[in-house]
């Protein structure tokens, strides 16, 4: 138990702007809360600033992965999987979920992609799903009951 908390200190949830309804603030700072002994952060950026200069900050020594529509799908199993080897790995992790209109400009053959749901839907909304689905990669880690499957 005490591992996957030592270990997790770099993953990083970025969204483009701060989410502007009520439940999703709220339900951002619950995960936000339950992740931070987790070491992992959600992070909003100014929504004034570009595709481009969003993606130029979030796309540092870490690895990025975006979130899209057509990016590649998981179970929460196969998520827990992978967030597992991101703890293990001696890089950071970055995932992006990209302004209100998606990621048009920037080249997707240089990112890795992971995709929600082939749905579109709000990016606040999907920083609410992807802060969950980290949390229960955690908790399917840490074998507790919260995952039941």
């Amino acid at each position: 138990m005490g591992r996957v908390r030592q270990l997790m200190g770099r993953i990083t949830i970025h969204l483009h702007g701060q989410a502007r309804e009520r439940s999703c603030r709220e339900m951002l700072e619950i995960y936000s809360q339950r992740l931070s002994n987790r070491n992992v952060k959600i992070t909003s950026h100014s929504s004034k600033k570009t595709v481009q200069q969003y993606y130029d900050e979030i796309n540092n020594n870490a690895t990025l992965f975006i979130l899209d529509e057509a990016g590649e799908q998981y179970t929460s199993r196969q998520f827990a999987d992978l967030v597992k080897t991101w703890t293990i790995a001696t890089e950071d992790i970055n995932l992006a979920i990209g302004p209100v209109d998606g990621w048009q400009k920037i080249n997707h053959s240089v990112n890795r992609t992971i995709s929600l749901s082939k749905m579109t839907m709000p990016h606040e909304l999907a920083a609410v799903i992807l802060a969950e689905q980290v949390y229960r990669a955690t908790e399917i880690i840490k074998g507790t009951k919260y995952h039941r499957n």
